[in-house]
């Protein structure tokens, strides 16, 4: 099985330990390695991979350069008529797939760990299914649309917390760290406060989850994820449903909300906690959303434009690789 290891040299890793995984690699001649410092630069190294019959593509960057590959490789067939096997290096400000599939802090350990699972005959182990989101989005559903791959979708609110983590840490703590702080301010603000203001202002979003409209005037916000967690081991979806898409979303002064946040955070929320009160989470097959906000996928940010649809499913499913 021939490995392909991706970098983004600007995926905002720590330098030194970038350089300590390109260093440990120097002996491995069997495994192709391509670097990129820019997002654009994504579709020219997967079709270099792809030309050297990569098996088992290492992705070795942020949320936001898997989100990359993806779309190259489900909407764009960078590997012609097959899809790799995929590995997730922690090798970027945010990692929330990583995380969730459990890889090793130490990208250099995990490196090594996979490379000897498939030299020394044994086989990659402990390999995972994920539902790949497809968020299409412009003035219809059908044309004149784009489409993106990932793995994690957020509208108002989240967009414009993403741009405050952005405009307010250096970007080497634009991560879990920044995230962290900002998502902590700002649910405080929601609940303790009851503030709808400024960035924490509602957004109209039209919500259609399996061909069901769901009666919402303003949200204060909306996600859907293919991950089983998130950041910090959030896992804030609790609906039921067979669907790959778990959508999530708050009706603007849902009541109670401070005292629900902490079980919606966790995925086990009150009984107050229902749609009747402004509280959804649905496991839906497909989510068609009316908005003129901005939305984020995996952290790549979108900006707003009126009037637009934006149409979510997981039908694609890939293996990963735990590592």
């Amino acid at each position: 099985m021939r490995i392909g290891l991706l970098s983004n040299l600007s995926a905002g890793r720590n330098s030194s330990e970038l350089g300590r995984l390109l260093h440990s690699l120097e002996g491995h001649r069997d495994i192709s390695h391509v670097e990129t410092s820019a997002a654009g630069a994504v579709p020219d190294a997967l079709a270099e991979l792809a030309n050297e019959d990569v098996e088992l593509l290492v992705v070795n960057g942020g949320d936001g350069t898997l989100s990359y590959a993806l779309s190259e490789i489900l909407g764009e067939g960078a590997f012609g008529g097959r899809v790799p096997l995929l590995a997730v290096l922690r090798g970027g400000r945010t990692n929330m797939t990583a995380l969730d599939l459990g890889t090793s802090r130490d990208s250099v350990r995990a490196m090594a760990g996979l490379i000897e699972c498939v030299q020394n005959g044994s086989g990659v182990r402990d390999v995972v299914v994920r539902p790949v989101l497809r968020v299409q989005y412009g003035r219809d559903s059908a044309s004149n649309s784009t489409t993106r791959y990932g793995m994690f979708f957020g509208a108002g609110v989240i967009h414009r917390g993403i741009e405050l983590v952005q405009r307010t840490f250096a970007k080497h703590r634009q991560g879990v760290f920044g995230a962290s702080i900002v998502s902590a301010v700002l649910l405080a603000r929601m609940a303790i406060l009851g503030d709808s203001q400024g960035v924490l202002a509602p957004d109209k979003i039209g919500i259609l989850a399996d061909g069901m409209a769901l009666d919402r005037t303003e949200s204060a916000l909306v996600m859907a994820t293919s991950l089983d967690r998130l950041f910090l081991r959030m896992r804030p979806f609790w609906g039921e449903g067979a669907g790959g898409v778990h959508l999530t979303a708050v009706a603007a002064n849902a009541p109670g909300f401070a005292r629900a946040l902490p079980g919606i955070l966790a995925g086990r929320p009150g009984e107050r906690v229902n749609e009747e009160n402004g509280y959804l989470s649905r496991n839906a097959d497909r989510v068609h959303l009316r908005m003129d906000c901005g939305f984020t996928v995996d952290g790549e940010l979108v900006d707003p434009a009126p009037d637009r649809i934006v149409s979510l499913s997981a039908h694609d499913r890939l293996q990963f690789v735990r590592i």
